[in-house]
C-alpha cells in the first residue's frame, strides 16, 4: 500500500467513525485516528494499518 493510499483509507476510517459515533466531534475522531496512525508509523507492512487503527480508534471511541 502506498502513502496516498494509506492516507485515503483512513479519510475512509474517519468517515466511518464519524457515521458511527454521531455526537463525537468530527475533530475529535480525526485526532484520535491520527494518533493511532502515529503509533504504527514505523512497521514496515503498511497493507493492514488502516485496519489497526480503525480498531484501536473505535476500541478508544467505546471507552
Amino acid at each position: 500500500m502506498g502513502v496516498n493510499e494509506e492516507l485515503r483509507a483512513l479519510g475512509h476510517v474517519v468517515d466511518r467513525l464519524a457515521d458511527k459515533y454521531p455526537t463525537v466531534p468530527r475533530e475529535h475522531i480525526e485526532e484520535i485516528v491520527q494518533q493511532e496512525h502515529r503509533s504504527l508509523d514505523t512497521g514496515r507492512v503498511r497493507d493492514y494499518v488502516p485496519i489497526l487503527v480503525e480498531h484501536a480508534a473505535k476500541d478508544r471511541l467505546n471507552r
